[in-house]
Order: C-alpha cells, then sequence, then structure tokens
C-alpha cells in the first residue's frame, strides 16, 4: 500500500448537515428538491431525493454539483458564457453531457480551499440556487 494522505475533502457527516440545511429551506419555500453533495474529486458522497422532486431531477442535482467542482464556481456564474454567442458555447456538451450551466451548483469552502460541492434540482433556477445557498451556508 503506497504511504500519502488522500485529499482533505467533506465528510459524510458534513454533507449530511448541508442536505439537512437544503432540505429544510425547501420545505420552507414549498418545493421538493433533489439535493446531491459531492467530494473534492467531484464524487457523490450523498443524496436525497424529497418525496414529490422529479426523478430526472436526480442526475441534474448531481452533475450540477459535479459542474461546480470542475470548474470551482457557482453553476449560474457559468451562464452568460455558454449562451450560443458566448465565448464558451457548447461547454454544457463537454464530459459526456454532465456539465451544467445554470444555477443551483454552488462549491462548499472551507479556510480557502474547496472541500465539495452542492448540486440542487427541480424547482425553477431561482428555488433550486436559493435551496442550494442554504445548504452551502451550513457549512
Amino acid at each position: 500500500m503506497a504511504n500519502g494522505t488522500v485529499l482533505e475533502t467533506i465528510t459524510l457527516e458534513e454533507a449530511q448537515q448541508v442536505i439537512d440545511a437544503a432540505a429544510k429551506k425547501a420545505a420552507e419555500i414549498g418545493q421538493p428538491m433533489d439535493i446531491a453533495v459531492v467530494d473534492a474529486g467531484g464524487n457523490l458522497k450523498a443524496h436525497a431525493r424529497m418525496d414529490g422532486a422529479n426523478i430526472g431531477s436526480i442526475t441534474i442535482s448531481i452533475n450540477k454539483a459535479y459542474t461546480a467542482i470542475a470548474f470551482q464556481c457557482e453553476t449560474g456564474d457559468l451562464q452568460e458564457a455558454t449562451r450560443p454567442d458566448g465565448p464558451i458555447h457548447g461547454l454544457s456538451d463537454a464530459h459526456g453531457g454532465r456539465l451544467v450551466v445554470f444555477p443551483g451548483g454552488i462549491p462548499l469552502v472551507r479556510d480557502g480551499r474547496i472541500m465539495g460541492a452542492i448540486g440542487v434540482s427541480t424547482g425553477t433556477i431561482e428555488q433550486d440556487q436559493e435551496v442550494a445557498l442554504a445548504g452551502a451556508g451550513a457549512y
């Protein structure tokens, strides 16, 4: 076995706290959500599909979190640059279509380091972003 350490990342307990805070906000606004948390490598750490959330949004929530890690920014920040007249139009087709370039994905940062990301989907993009912000705020 190799000596060394694994990249520091969000723990399962922290991921659950993020999901719980996001789910609380989703309940407050009356919109069930799919909520995903990925680790610093973009791998799924935890996911919750609230009762009534769209099945089709499971993958979208995971991919929003992945995109936030892959580009180290909120997914909504990619929206303008990826429009048809934008400098990186077509980016959403990269990675086998896994990238999501609209709001709802936010990096989870501790001490200036990205430790994971949250992705939220099922509501409007404004609702997704609001719920993701609530989850990220718990981290």
